[in-house]
C-alpha cells in the first residue's frame, strides 16, 4: 500500500448477514480451519497451513499492519464465527486504485456470502475512501470467484496469460474491475 488509510485497524462493516471486521488472535483456530484446507488453498497464491502457528505468524503479521496502519484486511463473521477474510491486497492512493482479495472457508461456498462481502466492500471502497477503479482477479478455472467478481458489478477485462508463478507453474490470470462510473449502489 502506498499510503497510511487508517490510524489503527480498519472499520467494522456490516450487511444484512455479514459482519466484516478487524481480525485477532481469537481468530486463528477458525482461521486454521480455512486455511489448512486443500480446496481452498488450491486458488490462492499459498499452500495449505500445515499449523496452528503458521496461521499465528499470518495474524502477527495482520495485526502489525493495523498498527502501521497499512494493512486493509477484515475478517469476513456470519452466525459470530470468522469463516473467511476479505481485504484490499493493493491500494494505490495516487491513482486512486484498489485491488480486492478474499478467501472464504468452503463450508459457505455457493451461498453468495463472498459476493455481499465484495459489494460491501466495493460501496465502502467508492463512498468512504473515493476510489475511483477497484479491480480483483483470479486464476482462469477458479469458477466460483468470476462469479462472484460478475454478481458484484465487475466486468472481465481480459485474461493475463502466464502472468503469475505459483506453487511451481504459471498460471493465467482472469482481471475484472468496476469504476465509479460503473458502480451504482445497491
Amino acid at each position: 500500500m502506498s499510503d497510511k488509510i487508517f490510524k489503527q485497524a480498519p472499520p467494522v462493516l456490516k450487511t444484512a448477514r455479514l459482519t466484516l471486521r478487524p481480525i485477532s488472535l481469537n481468530d486463528l483456530e477458525a482461521m486454521f480451519h480455512y486455511t489448512s484446507s486443500k480446496n481452498v488453498a488450491r486458488y490462492v497464491t499459498w499452500d495449505p497451513h500445515k499449523s496452528l502457528e503458521e496461521t499465528k505468524m499470518f495474524v502477527e503479521l495482520v495485526l502489525n499492519g493495523y498498527t502501521q496502519g497499512n494493512h486493509l484486511l477484515w475478517g469476513i463473521e456470519y452466525e459470530q464465527k470468522l469463516i473467511g477474510t476479505i481485504d484490499f491486497v493493493s491500494f494505490n492512493d495516487q491513482h486512486k486504485c484498489a485491488e480486492i482479495g478474499y478467501v472464504l472457508s468452503e463450508d459457505y461456498w455457493n451461498q453468495g456470502i463472498t459476493t455481499e462481502a465484495v459489494k460491501k466492500l466495493i460501496d465502502y471502497g467508492f463512498n468512504e475512501l473515493k476510489i475511483v477503479r477497484i479491480q480483483a482477479r483470479c486464476f482462469e478455472d477458479n469458477i466460483g470467484s468470476q462469479k462472484v467478481m460478475e454478481k458484484s458489478g465487475m466486468l472481465f477485462e481480459g485474461t493475463l496469460r502466464k502472468s503469475m508463478f505459483v506453487k511451481g507453474y504459471h498460471r493465467n490470470v482472469k482481471l475484472y474491475a468496476i469504476t465509479d462510473d460503473d458502480y451504482v449502489k445497491s
